[in-house]
Order: structure tokens, then C-alpha cells, then sequence
């Protein structure tokens, strides 16, 4: 008999992207949603079963006992705790956003994982764009020999209006987060591309008050500047969410032999050249050319962030049915989730460099289970430990 992965979602705002996917796959059955607020509830039920059951409540969705797995699409900064109650009930995870904000929180995740056998996936769907996947075929092909320098740029300015609707409550997450904790979407796609994983950080901020005073923010960076070591010796230079213009990502590899990145302003080619002596045989200098889907194309072709929001669904599935590991487990995911916090603790050190965790290291994991050191408030404005803005600037708005 075919298996059916029984999924339950919660957040259904940015969930109910996730759910016209999942409703669409043949060994996938979503069996519940849960959001408090109903209008959102409702939005998404016309890309659910028709029996899929609805709940308002966290504790009574995650104990209802009607899916084996559970995407989790609520705020930015409330993954963990979400996830680990989950994991504790026997319950895999697909966690929509960055995996944890402060160390404490990496290494209770890494740890459940561990002790409960769960499944845990990060859905970061960027370097599943179809030009990420090729610059990661390239670059695996060999010819551009060892990545030396990389970049990636993930830049998504507002105006006052869009952030006003993104973050509408004055303890929303967009209105607090640093500079440098939204920086998945720069960095995974790097590390996906090469397999090189982060071991030191140091990070400078662009303040701009005015920025943050015109859209009831109460951060005054614009941007958080990042370098990583790796654990190749290759060095990583990416962005938070930066708030600079103009909007749009971009990637680059360069490499002893030559390099390859995609266009600017242009999500779908990709730029490739070598040392003239160092060229494979048969091989251009130099090329522009436009990625294509090596496989499933059609069905990516149609989901949003490129394609990207399909391969995580894909992905995950594939590694709750089949057993087939993601690149994006639990120990990348707080990996990079450390880069973002210690980047933000360099930041407030006037660059200092921190160094990565191993994850895997019990005796590592010991020595920071108690930082709880945390910059964001939750949405009651209770938990901030430490600051949000690299300098103090006057934002006492009247919500």
C-alpha cells in the first residue's frame, strides 16, 4: 500500500503557500491547519481537503493526534519552542524560518532531536531557484576547481506602507529583529552550492535611523554586513535582510579556476567564466546563459520563490517517506541560525570575531545550553535580553 504523510499546519499565512503544494502531492494528506486568527483560517481552506479539521490553538492541534508531521509557518522568532513540543509528541518537523534566535534555544533543538528520533527540516527555499541549483551543478562538476570567496545578497527594502502591513502590532517581530538574524536566504544558498559550513563571524552594521523612525521600526540598521570563515578556509561575505536598494538576490562562487554567479536583476541566468589558461577544453571563456530545471520543472516552474517552495515540500517528504536526508537538517540549520546571532553579538562588540559552535559536540553544547541572551521581544514585548539596534535613536511610537 502507498504511504500517505499525514501533515498538519500551523500558520496559514505564509502556510497557505505551502498548503496549495502539499494539497497537490499524491503521498501527502494535510489533516488540520491551526492559526487564531479565523480570517486566515478561512483564506486557506480552499487549498485544504475538504475534511481537513481547523484549530485556533497550538496545544490542541499538536495533540489531536491527526498528523505525523507539522509545518511550522508562525512567527520568526517562536520556532524552537514549537518545534520541540512537537518532536516530544513523536511529531517531525518542517520549520518555515530560521531554526532558533538565541544559542540556549540551537542547542535544546539539536538535543530533542537527538533524544526523540524526529525528523527536523529547515524550509529554506532559496537555493532550490533554479539558478541556485545550477550554480551548485557547476561547481560540483568540478571545473571551476575550490571555492576561494563567495557572496550572497538577499536585499528587501520596504516602503512605510508595506512594512506598516507586514508587521501591523508594535511587538511584531519585523519591528525588532537585527540586522543580521534574516540572513538564511543570503547564506544558505552558499553553503548549499559548496557543502562549506560557517566556523567564524564578524559583522559591521550601515546604520540610518530614518529608515527604521519611517516605518515604526525600533532597529536603526539598514543592513548587517557579514564575513564567515569556513570550514574549507574559504571566506563567505553575505547580508541580513538588508534594506538598501535595490530589492533583489544575488550569488557568486569564486574559485581558483574561474567563477560563476547569477545576474543582477535577473533571477533566471547565470554568468560563468574561467582563467583563459585554465579553461576546460572545448569550453567558452565566458558565458551568459539561462538556467533550466534539471528535473521536475514543471512542477516547480509553478510555485512561488522560484521553485524553491516546492523543493522544500518535495524534500521534506522525501525524507519522511523514503528516508532520504535533506542537506538542511537539524545541525546546518542551527548552524546557520548561530551565524545570524553571533554576527549580531560581533556587531555589538564593534566587529569582534565569534566562532560558530560545533552542534555536534556535546562538550560544545554544554558550555552556551544557558544563553539565553535574546534581542526580540515576543509579541506581549516580554523577553528582549539585549539590544535590537547596533545604536540607541528615538522611536517611541504611539500604536
Amino acid at each position: 500500500m502507498e504511504k500517505i504523510l499525514r501533515i498538519g499546519v500551523f500558520g496559514t499565512w505564509r502556510g497557505n503557500a505551502y498548503l496549495k503544494i502539499l494539497n497537490e502531492m499524491p503521498d501527502v494528506k494535510i489533516t488540520a491547519i491551526c492559526d487564531k486568527r479565523p480570517e486566515m483560517i478561512e483564506q486557506a481552506l480552499p487549498n485544504c481537503p475538504a475534511d481537513v479539521k481547523t484549530f485556533a490553538a497550538f496545544d490542541s492541534f499538536i495533540d489531536s493526534g491527526l498528523f505525523d508531521a507539522v509545518l511550522l509557518a508562525n512567527y520568526f522568532n517562536e520556532h524552537t519552542p514549537f518545534a520541540v513540543k512537537a518532536m516530544k509528541r513523536g511529531i517531525h518537523v518542517l520549520s518555515e524560518t530560521t531554526a532558533a534566535v538565541t544559542p540556549a534555544q540551537c542547542v535544546e533543538l539539536v538535543r530533542t532531536v537527538e533524544e526523540t528520533g524526529c525528523k527536523y527540516m529547515l524550509a529554506e527555499n532559496y537555493p532550490f531557484m533554479c539558478a541556485c541549483q545550477e550554480l551548485k551543478r557547476v561547481y560540483e562538476g568540478g571545473t571551476l576547481g575550490k571555492v576561494l570567496f563567495a557572496e550572497g545578497e538577499y536585499v528587501h527594502p520596504m516602503s512605510a506602507q508595506e512594512a506598516t502591513y507586514y508587521a501591523p502590532e508594535k511587538y511584531q517581530w519585523r519591528r525588532w529583529i537585527p540586522c543580521t538574524f534574516y540572513l538564511t536566504h543570503a547564506l544558505s544558498p552558499l553553503m548549499h552550492m559548496t557543502g562549506a559550513m560557517p566556523k567564524k563571524v564578524n559583522a559591521r552594521a550601515a546604520f540610518d535611523p530614518g529608515y527604521g523612525m519611517e516605518r515604526t521600526r525600533y532597529v536603526g540598521d539598514r543592513a548587517g554586513i557579514i564575513l564567515c570563515e569556513m570550514d574549507n578556509d574559504a571566506i563567505f561575505r553575505v547580508g541580513g535582510s538588508c534594506n538598501f536598494g535595490p530589492h533583489g538576490n544575488w550569488y557568486r562562487l569564486a574559485c581558483d579556476k574561474g567563477g560563476v554567479e547569477t545576474v543582477r536583476g535577473n533571477q533566471a541566468d547565470v554568468w560563468l567564466a574561467y582563467n583563459a589558461w585554465q579553461k576546460p577544453e572545448g569550453a567558452e571563456t565566458s558565458r551568459t546563459y539561462t538556467a533550466q530545471w534539471q528535473e521536475q520543472g514543471e512542477l516547480a516552474s509553478k510555485a512561488g520563490h522560484g521553485g524553491g517552495d516546492f523543493w522544500v515540500c518535495w524534500h521534506f517528504v522525501r525524507y519522511i517517506l523514503d528516508d532520504v536526508k535533506p542537506y538542511f537538517d537539524v545541525y546546518q540549520a542551527v548552524s546557520m541560525a548561530a551565524v545570524g546571532i553571533y554576527a549580531w553579538r560581533s556587531i555589538l562588540a564593534d566587529g569582534a570575531t565569534f566562532t560558530i559552535p560545533d552542534f555536534r559536540s556535546e562538550a560544545a553544547r554544554k558550555v552556551i545550553e544557558n544563553d539565553t541572551l535574546n534581542p526580540i521581544p515576543d509579541i506581549n514585548g516580554n523577553g528582549q535580553t539585549l539590544a535590537c539596534s547596533s545604536r540607541s535613536f528615538p522611536c517611541n511610537y504611539e500604536d
